[in-house]
């Protein structure tokens, strides 16, 4: 008599398992995401049933202060914003997920750094399964990214895979893209949960086993978020996210997620006919289209060790319409209209009937506190009219009383205005009180409050 198969409800969005169908996923509250799945037959492991395992030397518990601290060997990918994001280079072993929109460059990032690998004398093996090996050469010509030892093969069925690099022996593995992997013992589409989850614990299996660095790209949902279980995230040692619009010029890699280095480096990268290119001074870049005007002010953001200089520009303007507008793509909503609480608040400019609009130049995002009194000078300019001091940066945190509280890092980034031609900084006063004997050839100005911080910015001599 054939065993009847047991099969369970599984939410596609967040992973959560149930024994009968459900409209809305207890676990993610998402409605219609249950779908049904067959459970694999389970197999009596070593383990279980009363048998010894024996256990080497190596898989004993040891005491903590014996444990081996050496660095972890690591090897470059050719691109120093790529190596910088991933805390120095690619570890073997390790699994990075790569996760973007489509078009913004996953593959080209991916397959640009595996040529890089290859002319090093490595291995590389490249997997697709979206695409025919047919395209991925045509990409390779437009990037310049042929090398002889660079291999790529359509394919995706897992146990194939493995039988590829058990003969290949790569020193880098590329899956593009994880969502299309598919094990045949699991009885589910290509994409579910069940197959994704699977698919990447065999393909970590397999880099942990040989030390071979594997590369992962992940499909992102209409709200930005990675697509598929939220366990993938948790199985890989390195999650990077690629930002930016399709049709802007310049990329951005963060990473939310790394066991080998910050999570706070962020990569530049600039996208143009050939291909991807980096950023290595991206303040200068950012800085080169810039002109005085009210509304605009040079702030600076500190990405992991790498200080960056950017424009920020709001524009406030008096509506007839109720309630007003809060327009940005770079800062949140929710901070603006806080700032400009503290603005009408504190301050006493009637600026809570405009309209506001805020934009950060080359398309970067600020979500720092440092940004707050960059900000509230950027939309107090624009409201009264008035220009900025010339080549003046601004940096502080506002608290809700109007006062200006001192941030981290403040020499460092005092240091590349310098470097950048700047003469005059409005900072928090706290910060002016720790760095103003160290720093010169630059005029601080220590602020206690907004009040005074819009005084020091624009001073009435030089009014525009």
């Amino acid at each position: 008599m054939a065993r009847k198969k047991k099969t369970r409800y599984v939410c596609q969005e967040c992973g959560y398992d149930s024994l009968q169908w459900l409209g809305k996923c207890p676990g993610c509250g998402s409605w219609n995401t249950m779908v049904e799945e067959i459970v694999p037959e389970e197999t009596q492991g070593a383990g279980k049933g009363g048998v010894r395992l024996g256990l080497s030397d190596a898989q004993k518990p040891q005491p903590i202060a014996e444990v081996e601290t050496r660095d972890l060997p690591r090897f470059t990918t050719g691109s120093p914003e790529l190596d910088r994001v991933l805390g120095g280079g690619v570890i073997p072993g390790s699994m990075v997920l790569i996760v973007g929109d489509p078009g913004v460059g996953k593959s080209s990032l991916t397959l640009e750094a595996c040529a890089q690998v290859a002319r090093q004398g490595k291995t590389v093996l490249y997997v697709t399964g979206e695409e025919s090996t047919r395209q991925v050469r045509m990409r390779a010509d437009r990037l310049d990214a042929l090398a002889d030892t660079l291999l790529v093969v359509s394919e995706t069925n897992l146990e194939t895979i493995e039988a590829h690099i058990e003969n290949t022996h790569p020193a880098l593995l590329v899956i593009d893209s994880i969502q299309t992997m598919l094990r045949p013992d699991i009885a589910s589409a290509p994409g579910s949960v069940s197959q994704v989850r699977e698919c990447a614990c065999t393909l970590l299996r397999i880099a942990k086993t040989h030390g071979i660095a594997a590369f992962l790209i992940g499909h992102v949902t209409k709200e930005g978020s990675l697509a598929g279980p939220r366990v993938l995230e948790h199985i890989v040692d390195t999650v990077l996210y690629f930002e930016g619009e399709r049709n802007a010029e310049y990329r951005v890699l963060r990473a939310v997620k790394n066991r080998f280095g910050s999570t706070n480096e962020l990569g530049l990268f600039e996208m143009r006919e050939a291909g991807l290119v980096d950023v290595p001074d991206a303040s200068k870049l950012f800085l080169s289209e810039r002109e005085a005007d009210s509304g605009t002010v040079i702030i600076p953001t500190v990405e992991g060790t790498r200080p960056l200089l950017v424009e920020l520009q709001a524009l406030v303007a008096p509506t007839p319409y109720v309630p007003p507008r809060r327009t940005s793509d770079a800062v949140d909503i929710k901070r603006i209209q806080l700032l400009l609480a503290v603005l009408e608040k504190r301050v006493h400019l009637q600026i809570g009937a405009c309209d506001v609009y805020v934009k950060v130049a080359g398309g970067i995002r600020i979500d720092e506190p440092a940004a707050d009194l960059g900000i509230c000078v950027a939309m107090a300019s624009s409201f009264a009219g008035r220009l900025l001091r010339p080549k003046t940066i601004v940096f502080g945190e506002v608290g809700l009383s109007g006062e200006v509280r001192a941030v981290s890092q403040a020499e460092l980034r005092v240091h590349e205005a310098k470097r950048l031609g700047f003469r005059h900084v409005v900072l928090p006063r706290k910060n002016y009180e720790q760095i103003a004997d160290g720093v010169s050839g630059i005029t601080l100005y220590g602020a206690a409050t907004i009040g005074e911080a819009l005084k020091l910015a624009m001073p009435r001599e030089e009014r525009g």
